[in-house]
């Protein structure tokens, strides 16, 4: 009975949008497809805020959950609801950071500015030349929807030059507005890496202040699923000898990706591993932790803006590069930290990691992926919308 209504309000609101008129001053934000109040979104929002401009704009946000709490003058809306439909009817202004459903109708004088969430590392979209995505789904027909989805972005959010030139290909993204600017959740990063900031961001997350801090933050499985989009929580790392060996000095912390669903009993590590549920933004998980580990997650991407350690855990690193996705760029020579694939060896590289001997190629890597984020995305951004709405 349910999905019979959520498909009549669907075919509804498709014959009314074209009849309902566009307020320029409504802009839509949406992040991880509800899940959120966090990314690239979050910061383009702010911007707003700092700027007064919720004052004279409608800033809507699409949530699953509308008792986050969100500061300035916002109205929260849950997704797939009356209002959901009334306000993408309505808006000038759409910010996602991720794809959007199919049965979203983007008019002709709507703007949709598609901020992405993160440099690609793994094989995207129409460069996909196998499919195993929690679901039977053809990859013909997966290229088709991804056609589909993506031409309707407007404008399309780029870190670097390199992710630009995947951008384009696997987006289809040919001929049309890149704003490659950097990434606005990565404008914290330069605002609060400071050590006030940084105690202040662990008493609030609840971390100790007598530990060093490790983020545990791995992507997700093709082939690691519950149900389409929804994917299990995968990791090969032996989390009792990390506790042996490690918890006098560290404590960790383990961050699923936004589309990880899972339901981990974590207790039996109290005072040891942290996890923080999707609301708490990752940016103030990178502030606060002294080392990253990961795999082939674009978290990679975002944490060397820090100029911190960063270790690759990637016990599965054959079949996810051969079976999986495959990589746009030569994984285990342009990384810049020691790649391990058992959990013995990431003791000892966490152990032994030297700063020295990765400097080199953390420069190289800065130049490829980090020559444009300089903590001004937000701002360029919002100038964008403001004169796209004069």
């Amino acid at each position: 009975m349910k999905q019979l209504v959520k498909e009549i309000i669907i075919k509804i609101y498709r014959v009314l949008t074209h009849l309902v008129p566009v307020n320029r001053k409504i802009v839509i934000f949406q992040s991880s497809n509800g899940k959120n109040y966090t990314g690239n979104p979050r910061y383009i929002y702010e911007e707003f805020v700092k700027r007064g401009l919720d004052q004279s704009y409608e800033c809507i946000w699409f949530l699953l959950d509308t008792s986050v709490h969100i500061p300035g003058k916002c109205k929260k809306i849950r997704c797939n609801y009356f209002k959901f439909f009334y306000y993408l009817m309505r808006a000038k202004i759409w910010v996602f950071d991720s794809r959007q459903h199919n049965f979203l109708v983007k008019k002709k004088n709507t703007v949709f500015i598609q901020t992405w969430h993160g440099t690609p590392l793994k094989k995207l979209g129409l460069d996909m030349d196998k499919l195993n995505m929690g679901g039977n789904q053809d990859i013909e027909q997966y290229h088709q929807n991804f056609r589909i989805t993506c031409r309707d972005w407007d404008y399309l959010v780029s870190q670097n030059r390199f992710s630009t030139e995947i951008f384009e290909s696997c987006f289809n993204f040919k001929n049309r507005p890149m704003l490659e600017v950097g990434y606005p959740r990565n404008d914290v990063l330069f605002e609060k890496n400071n050590a006030n900031d940084i105690v202040d961001l662990k008493k609030q997350l609840g971390l100790p202040l007598d530990k060093k801090i490790i983020l545990y933050a791995p992507t997700w499985r093709d082939n690691a699923y519950h149900e389409r989009g929804e994917y299990k929580f995968t990791s090969e790392l032996d989390f009792d000898r990390l506790r042996e060996e490690l918890s006098d000095e560290y404590c960790l912390i383990v961050k699923y990706h936004y589309l990880v669903s899972e339901n981990i009993d974590w207790s039996p590590y109290e005072g040891f591993i942290y996890t923080f549920d999707e609301t708490k933004d990752i940016a103030w998980l990178y502030l606060v932790s002294d080392m990253l580990i990961t795999d082939y997650s674009s978290v990679m991407f975002d944490y060397s803006l820090l100029n911190r350690p960063m270790l690759f855990f990637a016990y599965d690193l054959e079949d996810y590069k051969d079976n999986l996705r495959g990589f746009y760029f030569d994984f285990i020579n342009e990384v810049p930290g020691p790649i391990s694939k058992d959990t013995e060896t990431l003791l000892q590289d966490i152990k032994e990691y030297d700063e020295e001997q990765w400097r080199d190629k953390y420069q190289v890597y800065h130049k490829k992926f980090n020559n444009i984020d300089d903590g001004t995305a937000s701002k360029q951004i919002v100038d964008l919308i403001v004169k796209l709405t004069k």
